[in-house]
Formats: C-alpha cells, structure tokens, sequence
C-alpha cells in the first residue's frame, strides 16, 4: 500500500442501532489508520435502513464516540462530501434506480409470497431433510413490482466467485446454499445485503473493513456485484473480539462497556486507540505502546490474526497508565478536572498540581484518583485505621509504636520540611531507633495518610505539610 494513493477510500457504516462498542470502534479504527496511511479518504456513512430497531440518539452517540477517539472523518453526514447523500435513508431513490435495473434485466423479481406460504415451504423441507431454497417456488409468472411486494434478487450462477480477503487469503466460492435474497422489503427500503453495495459503489470504497460475521454472506454480495457489473472492492475480514475466557464473543457482561464508559471512567483516548488496534495486530516486534502516529506508520491489514483476540482489561489498565505518565503534568491536572472529590475540589490549585505530581506515577485511571489522594485534603479517620498490621506487629508492639511516633514528632519539629530534609532526619532517626527504615517509614506512612500504600513519605509529609503532618502523628499516637 502506498503512502500517497488518495484513491484510497474506506468506510465505517455502522446501523443507529444502539450505542457503540469496542467491537466496531476497532473496525473503524482499522478503517481509519488504512485510509490515513495512504493519504486516503475515511468515510462515515448511516445505515438506517431497519427503522424498526433504530434508537433515538444513536447517531449523534456514533459521532461523538468517532470524534472522542480522533477518528474523524473526512466524508459523512456532518463532515459533508461528494458522494452523499451519506445517510441510507436519504438515498432511497438511488437504491429504486438500481433495483428497477436488476428488474429490468430479469436478475430480479416482485415476490407475491404470503408468510404462511412461506412458512410452509419450511416446513416441507425440514420434514423432507432437505435444505430450503427460495428459487425452487419462484412465482412462474411474477407480478408487477410496486410498494406492496418486496424485490428479491434471482441467483441462477451454479456456484459464486472466487475471491481474496486481505487478512485470511484466497477464498472459494461456494456452490451450495446460494439462494434468491430480498433487496427491497414492502415498505419501500433496501436491505442490508442491497445498500452496502450500492453505496460502496457510488461512494467509490476502495476496501471494505468490517467484521467476519459477514464472510457467509459474500456469495450473494459477489453475485449482485455481478449482475450489477460493478467491481468489487478489496474486502477485509476483520476477526472478533473475545471474552477474556477466550471461548465466545466479547458481550457487555464480560466487560464491554459503550464507548463512553471508558471515557467516564477515566481512559484516555489514546489508550483506547493503541489498546484497540493491538487486539488482534501487531507489527512483528515487542512493542506495546503505540502512539497514534506510530499506528498510522506501521499497521497493515496483512498483519491483523485470523483468529479472534482476547480481551483483557489488566492490559488495558496498565495502557492508561503508561499514557498517563507521557502527560505533563498541566495537560493531566486539565484531564482529571472534573474526578477531584469535593474536598479536592475546594482546595487551592496549586496544592492539587502538587498533589497530582506525587500520584501521577501510580494513577491508572481517573476515577480512581479521589481514591488515591483523598488523605492529602482530609484527614483519616484514625478510628478506623490499622496503624500496626499482622507483618508490622510481628515486629512493633502498640507502646514502641506510639514511643517512636513522639519521637518523631519532637524531631520534625525544626525541620524545614521538603523533600532532603525529611529524608535526613528520618533516616537519622532509624538509626536513633536502631530499627529498620522499612519498619519505621511504614508505621510513618499509615499514621500520616492512613493507608497501606501511599506516595513517596517525604514527598507526602512535604506536600502535607509541618502543621498538619504533626497533627496527625499526634492523632495517630492517641489512637494507639
């Protein structure tokens, strides 16, 4: 693929069918980083066809999510283009135009049949142990085609082309369950298996990327390609997302969530980009971690696996916490805004950036941030905290423990409290104690901050600063 073929077109042509999931923000990211790394065109078209399943909203939730991740399209329904209308319900005369063409030259047919007719037909075939096939009752004398009767689609080909997909490799085409299909229902609009392939056409989609559930579908797109007398588009099957058990798809009780779950929890989106173009591809080498520039460079469709990929949510964690760290430290405080708790929130500002600057390391996702920095604006309930835990009692009893926190105490007191200060004194007074730093400093930690696990302890002490780090040692020493 080159890097300047501008003839290069992709679509994502998602149905406003429900809110989006990660399932088809990967395929039009595929979409996007192929049409981007050929300076081509990324197209954003509707597929609103099946009104009876469309959910008010859905479109504008398609949108945002797309423009949440970046993955801005350069054609659509807000972004305009050349080749709209590129909204399905817009272009129903488009469709009519190329169904009276298969009409008129007999690759198409009015269907008078009833549903009970049908349903019989089924059943014949069931009780016969035979496959039911629409063409063996086709209407011998069919009527006019109006808005009563759907259109369906005549396949006399014994067998349906051959035909190559870009991930999985040459692929035949199939002799059997081959069938006549509807392409225009009875209230006037194309199926699926009619529209894509229309738009396609007219909107000039070079490759097609979209989900594998539709390779069993690709005799009868070929056939009406066919008979159509267009040029199919390189297709690309793109396999799906699995549960982390690895045994079926990704569903929203193993995990996936819409799009703006994520968001609200606190991911960033170019965690979710490089997390999302990873499952299932890589470029060949160890890297993790890539950056939106670095996909574009490096992803080839050639390389996404045949199989499915498993979903793991401790990868994705981890991700955001490794682009968490590659913000400043403004660019962060600007993306936490509105995750402070409330006492967080009624603080000075410049407090909360050096509170940010001493987390910043172990912060995976936002929403976790009142968690992790809520002893630096209210003090811990010491009633409820363990000051000695199993491992330290094994080492400390309650009246050391409360004698070294006077201790400390009456040492802090000249101290000019930063960072070098801190640590001198404290590590003095280890030796004072003729104890072990780890012993000491833990027993500091949760008197201080009331948790196990905390930010650096001079950072901390620093950041708390003298007046309130003596409270609490005091508070501490009480409890105990």
């Amino acid at each position: 693929m080159t890097n300047s073929d501008k003839h290069l077109r992709t679509r994502f042509a998602p149905s406003p069918t429900g809110k989006l999931h990660i399932g088809g923000i990967r395929t039009a990211l595929y979409a996007w980083l192929v049409a981007k790394q050929a300076n081509g065109q990324f197209i954003l078209r509707i597929e609103d066809t099946d009104k009876s399943r469309e959910e008010q909203g859905a479109i504008e939730h398609i949108q945002a999510s797309l423009a949440w991740l970046g993955l801005t399209p350069d054609e659509g329904p807000q972004a305009g283009g050349d080749y709209g209308p590129y909204t399905q319900s817009d272009r129903l005369d488009i469709y009519l135009n190329y169904a009276q063409q298969l009409l008129d030259a007999s690759h198409a047919y009015a269907d008078p049949t009833t549903p009970e007719q049908l349903k019989e037909w089924r059943r014949q075939a069931q009780a016969e142990k035979r496959p039911f096939h629409f063409r063996d009752h086709r209407p011998q004398n069919p009527p006019e085609w109006d808005s009563s009767l759907p259109l369906r689609f005549k396949i006399d080909a014994e067998r349906s082309p051959d035909w190559t997909d870009v991930i999985r490799g040459p692929m035949d085409g199939v002799s059997e369950n081959i069938d006549d299909f509807i392409i225009v229902k009875a209230d006037g609009y194309p199926t699926y298996n009619f529209a894509h392939i229309v738009d396609d056409h007219e909107m000039k989609i070079s490759h097609v990327i979209r989900g594998d559930e539709f390779i069993s579908s690709m005799p009868k797109f070929l056939l009406l390609h066919e008979a159509l007398g267009f040029t199919p588009p390189k297709f690309a099957h793109v396999p799906p997302i699995l549960a982390p058990t690895g045994n079926k798809k990704l569903s929203k009780r193993d995990g996936a969530g819409d799009i703006f779950d994520y968001r609200d929890r606190g991911y960033l989106p170019a965690t979710l980009v490089s997390f999302l173009a990873t499952l299932g591809w890589n470029d060949g080498s160890e890297q993790e971690v890539f950056s939106r520039d670095e996909l574009i460079e490096k992803f080839e469709l050639s390389r996404v696996q045949k199989s499915g990929a498993r979903y793991d949510e401790q990868r994705l964690v981890w991700l955001n916490g490794q682009f968490i760290r590659r913000l400043t430290l403004n660019e962060l405080a600007a993306a936490v805004e509105d995750y402070w708790s409330n006492a967080a929130a009624d603080s000075d500002d410049d407090y909360r950036l050096q509170v940010l600057s001493l987390v910043q390391e172990r912060l995976k996702f936002f929403a976790e941030l009142p968690e992790l920095t809520e002893f630096f604006f209210t003090r811990p309930d010491y009633n409820q905290v363990e000051l000695l835990d199993k491992k330290l009692t094994k080492k400390l009893d309650s009246k050391t423990a409360a004698s070294w926190l006077e201790t400390t105490h009456q040492s802090l007191q000249g101290n000019d409290f930063n960072h070098d200060s801190l640590e001198a004194t404290l590590r003095q007074l280890v030796d004072e104690l003729d104890t072990k730093a780890g012993i000491l400093f833990k027993l500091l930690r949760v008197a201080v901050t009331g948790q196990q696990v905390a930010p650096g302890l001079f950072e901390t002490m620093a950041a708390l600063g003298q007046n309130e780090t003596l409270a609490r040692l005091e508070l501490a020493k009480a409890t105990l």
